[in-house]
Order: C-alpha cells, then sequence, then structure tokens
C-alpha cells in the first residue's frame, strides 16, 4: 500500500522478513522518541519552561532519572511532557546536573531558559549549598525551586501516622497480611478461588449486581515506602477481599504444612480480627480518602491553588 515500503521489503529484503528481532524493535522505538522529542521542542521553540525530575531505581538496580518538561507553548496552551529518562551513575547533584544539561544540549534547548525547577525534598535536590537546585540556580537565577506538592503531602502524612500509635500499628499489621498472603503464588490462587466462590454464592443468591465492569478479579496491594497514596490503594484491596483473606489465614492456621506456617497464619488472624485493627482500617480508609483525592489535585496538569 505504501510504495517507499514496498520498495525496500519487497525488492531489498527477504521475503520472511519479519522485523520483530530485539535490535530492530529498539531501533524503532528510538526513532520513536526521537519524532516525538523533536515535536515537543518545536512546541516551546525559544520559551521559557520549567523542569520536573525525579530519580529511582529500576528493575535490575540501576538508578534512572526521568525529565519532565513543563512550558507554555507559542500558541499559548500550557504543555507538560514527559522527555527522556536517563541512567545515571549516582544521584550527586552535580551528576545529576551534568546528565540533565546534556539532555537539553542535545536536543537545542537552552539551559538559561529555565524559569523553574520541582523535585522532592531529598537533601540531594534541594540543599541549598552545593545540591541540584543550588547548582542551578548559579546559572538560571530565576529557576527557584519548588518541593512537589504531592510530595509534601505524602511527607506530612507519613510524619502524622508516626506520631499515633495506633495508625502505625495498624499500616504495621496491614504491610505483615499482605506481604504474608501474597508471598506465593499458591496463596494468590487460594484466595482468587475463595472470591470466586463466593462471588458465585452470593450470585446464585441475587444479592450481588452483575453488569459490564463489575466483581472484577483483585489481589491484595503492597504500600509503597516512598508513595503514601498506595496505602490506601493497600487499605481499599484489603477491605474487599476482608472476608476472603480471614477465610484464607484461617485455612492455613488450621491445615498448614508445618507449625511455624501455621503460626504465622494465626497471627495475622488474630491482628486482622482485633477491634483496634478494624476500627483503624475504617478511619484510616474513610481519611486516606480525602487525602488521596488532595494527593491527584495536586498532580493535575492544571490546578487552582486556591
Amino acid at each position: 500500500m505504501n510504495i517507499e515500503v514496498e520498495k525496500v521489503v519487497l525488492d531489498k529484503a527477504p521475503h520472511n522478513a519479519q522485523y520483530i528481532a530485539h535490535d530492530i524493535q529498539k531501533q524503532i522505538l528510538y526513532i520513536f522518541a526521537t519524532k516525538v522529542k523533536k515535536k515537543i521542542c518545536t512546541e516551546l521553540g525559544k520559551n521559557k519552561y520549567y523542569i520536573l525530575v525525579d530519580e529511582s531505581l529500576d528493575e535490575s538496580g540501576k538508578e534512572q532519572m526521568a525529565i519532565i518538561l513543563r512550558f507554555v507553548d507559542c500558541d499559548g496552551f500550557i504543555r507538560k511532557h514527559f522527555f527522556n529518562i536517563v541512567s545515571v551513575v549516582d544521584t550527586d547533584a552535580l551528576t545529576l546536573k551534568q546528565e540533565i544539561c546534556k539532555v537539553l544540549d542535545n536536543n537545542g534547548i537552552l539551559v538559561e531558559n529555565m524559569c523553574s525547577q520541582v523535585y522532592d525534598g531529598t537533601s540531594n535536590m534541594r540543599g541549598s549549598w552545593n545540591r541540584l537546585q543550588a547548582l542551578f540556580l548559579q546559572d538560571c537565577p530565576y529557576a527557584y525551586y519548588v518541593h512537589c506538592f504531592a510530595h509534601r503531602l505524602q511527607l506530612a502524612l507519613n510524619g502524622a501516622a508516626k506520631d499515633v500509635k495506633v495508625v502505625w500499628r495498624f499500616f504495621s499489621m496491614l504491610t505483615n497480611i499482605v506481604n504474608f498472603v501474597s508471598a506465593s503464588v499458591k496463596r494468590r490462587n487460594e484466595l482468587n478461588l475463595i472470591r470466586k466462590a463466593e462471588l458465585k454464592e452470593l450470585l446464585d443468591s441475587g444479592k450481588l449486581e452483575t453488569g459490564r465492569g463489575l466483581n472484577q478479579g483483585r489481589s491484595l496491594k503492597r504500600a509503597g515506602a516512598t508513595r503514601w497514596g498506595s496505602h490506601f490503594a493497600s487499605i481499599t484491596s484489603l477491605m474487599s477481599l476482608f472476608k476472603e483473606t480471614k477465610i484464607l489465614l484461617l485455612e492455613i492456621s488450621e491445615h498448614g504444612l508445618n507449625q511455624q506456617f501455621r503460626g504465622d497464619a494465626e497471627s495475622n488472624y488474630i491482628a486482622m480480627m482485633s477491634f483496634e485493627f478494624v476500627f483503624a482500617l475504617l478511619l484510616m480508609d474513610k481519611i486516606m480518602g480525602l487525602t488521596n483525592f488532595l494527593c491527584q489535585v495536586f498532580q493535575k496538569k492544571k490546578l487552582k491553588i486556591l
């Protein structure tokens, strides 16, 4: 259908060419990424912009730095684009700055046009002396540093939870329960089988509403160490699977493989069925329903700060 493609594929390439080799796929993705970045640079032009940078470990344990650009384009529209992800040797402020400048220079983006920088609150990012925001201020005196609002909210919630013993014990017990049930594929499958049996019983009795998107398969979710919003997801997942989790823990405590396994299941069962845990579960579900909404608002492209 495409004459240019036909010339290459039919005239020059073997008839069995599928172009699904790993190296070819990477080349195609690189071409796509290059075109997307060129489009973003065209929208940006010579306008002012600010950067959002965060770094974390990938699955292989390598440090990765994500760079996001936010700016007003030539037509007056606010744009916010994921621009690049870079592997870094370490998270030293000078290394991060060099890598960010390299990405900007390679794409023809002037560093001096930076008017703001947004990071989390770690010391290598926010420090007033020889930290990332301070290093950029030397080159761009108007590139003011803003601590991510969503991250600040998460830090405040984390700090508040540590000061309330009941809440801190609750999250500790919640983590133990989720980790115990989700530790093996077998236990996750058993939980799903219990849920399916419960759903079937409710459907047969007519006590459960049916329809598209309802009664989806679910699993318990672990709370992340750095994302307080994941704690809310962990709470809601346990609430939706509370009965199934209770049945599973009870079965393991009675018919587990060995004494230690049965003891761990029983201790988690006792903790989960305690008044303190259930009260904190319901309380934190209500409170974090509000804070999670606020956290999501902080991450919107358009925000009325008042």
